[in-house]
């Protein structure tokens, strides 16, 4: 194990020292290069985002209320061609109460360009709906209906809590995080990323239900291989009054070390909450006012790494 770890720390090695090479003799090759890294790591960082919300009922093993989040998200795998398997990301159901109504919500992330795709072709969007049904049967040991109907509104709950569950922020996770906190030898966390390759779930349609040039398959992504562990950044929150002390505004001053452009970061702001994510750094605050969101403004101060948003009151 020691001697693979030297061997990869090698190769790391020589990788950067072709990369000083790169710079000094081609200058605008080593920028292209450091530009598109950029660019994925970017969109390795992006939330995911809500896209469409589906009713049906979950019959065993307890009949309930079932709604299916499908959401994109640039963080899952676009498939490979039309016969590859269709990656995507199923999240721990969460079960939810209104007045009466007990209900389960289960959030499902596909690659934006595999929903954007469906958007435009019903028999596509039918396959991706019945294949995250699938998929949740699999996983989860459910039962569903074969009955469902897309809501009018595009996401059942919150979009903070669908990013949590998808990102793995919540207490599931714990056990990877310690994981993650030890000191591992790079072969190790090499190792650890790739074991898993082959556990992957591939569902198949039945081909009555699908055309022979529509077939796809579908590919489940384990949690593990997408977490990233997430730091919460020092920030400053004040209510700024006018001269009556009437609060007039809330300002967000946000150390983000290590970020040098805002459009790395992803900003979402509610009349009461604000949830700030950009690479390692993620930041939610509920407000101690409501804002108008429309009128929000950020800048971001590159000399010092800072982030400011200002959120006039509503």
């Amino acid at each position: 194990m020691e001697s693979s770890s030297k061997g990869l720390l090698t190769q790391v090695t020589q990788f950067w020292n072709l990369l000083d090479d790169l710079a000094d003799s081609n200058p605008e090759s080593y920028e292209k290069f450091i530009q598109q890294q950029l660019k994925e790591g970017k969109q390795l960082c992006a939330a995911p985002e809500p896209q469409l919300c589906l009713q049906t009922r979950i019959l065993k093993p307890k009949e309930k209320i079932l709604f299916i989040n499908l959401c994109q998200w640039k963080r899952i795998p676009a498939p490979q061609s039309a016969t590859h398997p269709v990656p995507l990301r199923v999240g721990r159901p969460e079960d939810m109460s209104e007045t009466s109504d007990v209900y389960t919500v289960i959030d499902v992330a596909y690659h934006p360009d595999v929903l954007q795709a469906a958007e435009k072709d019903q028999v596509k969007k039918d396959q991706l709906i019945q294949m995250a049904m699938k998929c949740i049967e699999e996983k989860l040991q459910f039962t569903l209906s074969n009955s469902y109907h897309v809501t009018k509104f595009r996401i059942k709950g919150s979009v903070h809590r669908m990013k949590q569950n998808l990102m793995g922020i919540q207490t599931d996770s714990t056990d990877l995080r310690e994981k993650m906190r030890k000191e591992l030898t790079l072969e190790q966390i090499r190792s650890s990323t790739v074991s898993n390759s082959d556990q992957f779930p591939q569902l198949l349609l039945p081909k009555d239900e699908v055309s022979s040039k529509t077939r796809c398959l579908i590919e489940e992504i384990s949690s593990t291989e997408i977490e990233v562990e997430m730091k919460r950044p020092a920030y400053e929150l004040k209510i700024v009054a006018d001269q009556n002390e009437k609060p007039l505004k809330i300002e967000l001053k946000v150390e983000l070390p290590g970020i040098n452009s805002v459009s790395h970061c992803d900003l979402s702001v509610s009349e009461d909450d604000l949830l700030i994510e950009v690479c390692e750094y993620r930041l939610h605050l509920n407000l101690p006012e409501s804002v108008d969101t429309e009128m929000t403004t950020a800048k971001f101060i590159k000399e010092k790494a800072t982030l400011i948003v200002t959120m006039p009151l509503v």
